[in-house]
């Protein structure tokens, strides 16, 4: 067969013209049966083209034959022993201590220690702030002055007692007795000795106020703000700033009801109780932490979460002893990560918790076939969990997700001859 694309154009031409030659014929006539020609013969062609396409394809082979495999798997195993577990919680780093420093007594700020600045330390009893001392100088002074003239007048009083005793032996059995405390000037002495006791008190209340000039820190303290300055003048109660002990900080942690039986809670004041490993995830470098202790169950439900309140103690949280030096520091109201170290597990096995399957249950590699365990899991921790009947420490625990899983399934080791 002759393909139509290997004719030439002036060929194709001469033999369509060919049967046409010695017939007179109009141009238009002509040219109208030419194209018709023209248009049969590449159909024509092309149908024949498609034809030998599909008689000279291949034809694909169907075979009825099945075959069924078993699916690959990989295994391990747990481990049997007692654990300790780690109970992985959140929490707000709390001061232990803090106070709103106000003045006792009034006056016009003339000092400022160079401690007392936010982000200053202060030591315990150092002065802070110094109040314009004067005027209490001034009532100091006339305070001891009354009492001297207390004292004079007890002194006094006291000489009148010598003759009141003899006047009343000479009157002796010709007054009654209901007179005898006016003869010997009870009542006298008793106003003497009051009026003595009265300015003492007043001495020691204008030595105090005197001293409340001098306004000191109560505890070793992290100045958080500042709100006085030299020149302030300021009255009894005003702010003047806010200091937190750096002792402790607390750690407000949010742990789950469930989770409480596995916490060692200090049951004495000075006893503490589990460990715990303080993490600043934002914050801190990769394995930075803080070593703490669980101190008391705050006895209250969060409203909103329903999980129990644990508060948690961390000793010179800002590092400022030469012990924490290189420690990263503790921030309060900063939102931390905790670690605490559970009451150890024992005679359980520990398990990759990714291993465990739906409603507690785990695929087991058991001679060549899956087998679905239903487990008694005691406790799960953020990477393990802890079963105590369901499985066996010989038994091969199935590693692989499977997307057809059910009982009975035949299964074939990864690492097995094929």
């Amino acid at each position: 067969m002759i393909s139509f694309f290997e004719i030439a154009p002036k060929q194709l031409f001469a033999i369509i013209h060919k049967p046409l030659a010695g017939t007179q014929l109009e141009p238009t006539q002509v040219n109208w049966k030419t194209t018709i020609i023209i248009c049969t013969v590449i159909l024509l062609l092309a149908v024949s083209a498609i034809t030998a396409i599909n008689f000279t394809e291949p034809e694909a082979q169907r075979t009825s034959a099945s075959k069924r495999t078993a699916m690959l798997v990989e295994v391990t195993r747990g481990e049997h022993g007692t654990f300790q577990p780690e109970i992985v919680a959140m929490g707000t780093v709390r001061p232990e201590k803090e106070i709103v420093l106000s003045p006792r007594v009034s006056g016009e700020i003339v000092s400022v220690s160079a401690s007392f600045t936010p982000g200053g330390f202060v030591d315990a009893g150092e002065v802070l702030l110094q109040i314009d001392p004067a005027d209490y100088e001034v009532v100091l002074l006339q305070r001891k002055s009354e009492l001297l003239q207390a004292s004079a007048d007890l002194e006094l009083e006291l000489g009148r007692q010598d003759l009141a005793q003899k006047d009343y032996k000479e009157l002796e059995g010709s007054i009654s007795s209901e007179y005898k405390s006016l003869v010997l000037r009870t009542p006298q002495l008793n106003i003497a000795r009051s009026r003595v006791e009265a300015a003492e008190a007043a001495v020691r209340r204008a030595e105090l106020d005197l001293e409340r000039t001098r306004i000191r820190a109560p505890f070793a303290a992290h100045i958080i703000n500042r709100e006085a300055n030299v020149g302030s003048q300021v009255s009894a109660g005003e702010p003047l700033g806010e200091l937190v002990g750096i002792k402790h900080y607390w750690v407000e942690a949010s742990v789950p009801v469930s989770d409480l039986r596995w916490v060692d809670f200090s049951e004495q004041a000075r006893t503490s109780g589990s460990n715990v490993r303080i993490r600043n995830r934002a914050a801190w470098p990769e394995g930075s932490f803080r070593v703490g202790s669980v101190h008391r169950l705050i006895g209250e439900l969060e409203s909103q979460t329903r999980l129990a309140r644990v508060l948690l103690t961390v000793s010179d949280p800002l590092s400022h002893e030469p012990e924490s030096t290189g420690l990263p520091p503790l921030m309060v109201g900063s939102f931390v990560e905790a670690r605490i170290a559970g009451i150890p597990i024992q005679d359980v096995i520990r398990v990759d918790r990714d291993y465990l399957r739906k409603d507690d249950t785990i695929w087991v590699y058991e001679n060549g076939v899956l087998r679905i365990r239903e487990l008694e899991v005691v406790f799960r921790d953020d990477e393990f969990a802890y079963v105590r009947s369901g499985l066996s420490i010989e038994e091969q625990v199935i590693t692989t997700n499977l997307a057809t899983v059910f009982d009975g399934a035949d299964l074939r080791l990864a690492d097995a001859t094929r």
